[in-house]
C-alpha cells in the first residue's frame, strides 16, 4: 500500500492503514541512494541529511543530483521524507561567528530541501550556552525569521524538535516551542518533531498508559496536534528525568515495549511519520529488526 501523501498545504492527502515508519538513511554516494537502503528495510517513510552534517558548507546540489533523488523517490513508495538539519548549527548561539555560520546553514539547509521537494527540515532549536532560556529563545525566533526572510514562497517546513534538556538545549518543554511558533513572524512555516527519547528524559513518562495520554494530552493543548508533523522513534538508555540524550533500539530501554505499543497503536496519530535514529550497523540489520517489532506492536492486543 502507498504511504500517505502530503498537498501543498501539508495536509494528509489519504489515509495510510500501515504502520508510517521508517528510519534515517545513509546518503553516502549520492542523497537518491537513501531510498534504496530504506526499501532494503522495510522503510515507509525516511529522514536523510541533505549534506554530510558535520560540515558547515556542503557541497552545492548540482543538477544531476536533484534528478537523481527525485527518480529514486518517484520510483519509491518511500513518503514523506524529512530531512535533519546539520548538528553543528545552533541558532542561539553566544559566539558571533557560530551564529553567523549557523543561520548561513540553515539557510543553506532550507534551500537543499527546497531543490529536492523535501516538505520538512528537522532542527534541534539551540543551546543557550549559559545566556538563559528566555534569551536564547529570543535569539531562535530572530534566526528563523531571518531565515524564512531569505526564503520567501518556500514549501519546506522548518520543523522544530523536542530536545531532552541536556546541557543548556531549549525545547525540553513545550512550553518553550509554544514560545517560538508564537514569535516568529510567520508561524504557518513552523511544525515540530516529537522524539521519544529525548521527551522521556526530559521527564514526560510515555512508558505508562497514563503518562502516554497525558503527554499527548499535555502537547495538544500546549502546542496542538495539528503541528506534529514527525515522530524520532527511539527508546531511551538513561532513566526518566535524566535530561541525558542517549539512544536504545525499541523496547530495550527505559521507556520499553508497552509505551511505544501506545504510540504505534494510536489512532490520532497513524498518519504521523516515526522514523528510527537508533545505532546501526553497515548491515542495517538493526534497523529491520527495529522495524519489526514497531510493526508488531501496532497489531498486537
Amino acid at each position: 500500500m502507498k504511504s500517505e501523501t502530503k498537498n501543498k498545504n501539508h495536509e494528509p492527502t489519504t489515509v495510510n492503514k500501515e504502520p508510517l515508519i521508517g528510519a534515517h538513511e545513509s546518503i553516502s554516494g549520492g542523497i537518491y541512494k537513501a531510498f534504496e537502503r530504506g526499501e532494503s528495510v522495510g522503510c515507509k517513510t525516511l529522514q536523510v541529511f541533505t549534506k554530510n552534517n558535520n560540515q558547515w558548507h556542503g557541497k552545492p546540489l548540482t543538477d544531476e543530483d536533484v534528478a537523481n533523488y527525485k527518480i529514486a523517490q518517484s520510483k519509491s513508495n518511500i513518503s514523506p521524507v524529512v530531512a535533519h538539519d546539520s548538528y553543528l548549527i545552533n541558532l542561539c548561539a553566544v559566539d558571533e561567528t557560530i551564529l553567523k555560520k549557523s543561520r548561513e546553514a540553515f539557510v543553506d539547509e532550507l534551500q537543499r530541501c527546497e531543490l529536492l521537494g523535501i516538505p520538512y527540515l528537522n532542527f534541534h532549536p539551540g543551546s543557550h550556552i549559559g545566556k538563559g532560556e528566555e534569551d536564547g529563545i529570543k535569539l531562535i525566533i530572530e534566526s528563523l525569521n531571518l531565515a524564512h526572510e531569505q526564503t520567501k514562497g518556500f514549501e519546506v517546513l522548518s520543523v522544530l524538535e523536542t530536545t531532552a534538556g541536556q546541557g543548556t538545549a531549549i525545547g525540553y518543554r513545550f512550553e518553550h516551542l509554544r514560545k517560538i511558533i508564537d514569535g516568529v513572524a510567520q508561524p504557518e512555516r513552523m511544525a515540530v518533531c516529537i522524539d521519544t527519547c529525548h521527551i522521556f528524559a526530559a521527564g514526560y513518562d510515555i512508558s505508562t498508559e497514563n503518562g502516554y495520554e497525558q503527554t499527548i494530552k499535555e502537547f495538544d493543548d500546549v502546542i496542538g496536534l495539528k503541528r506534529l508533523v514527525a515522530f524520532h522513534v527511539n527508546d531511551s538508555k538513561k532513566p526518566f528525568g535524566s535530561r541525558v540524550d542517549r539512544h536504545e533500539h525499541i523496547g530495550k530501554g527505559a521507556i520499553g515495549l508497552i509505551g511505544f505499543r501506545f504510540l504505534m497503536q494510536d489512532s490520532r496519530l497513524i498518519h504521523i511519520p516515526k522514523i528510527l535514529e537508533t545505532p546501526k550497523s553497515e548491515d542495517l540489520e538493526e534497523d529491520r529488526m527495529n522495524l519489526s517489532v514497531l510493526n508488531k506492536l501496532a497489531t498486537c492486543a
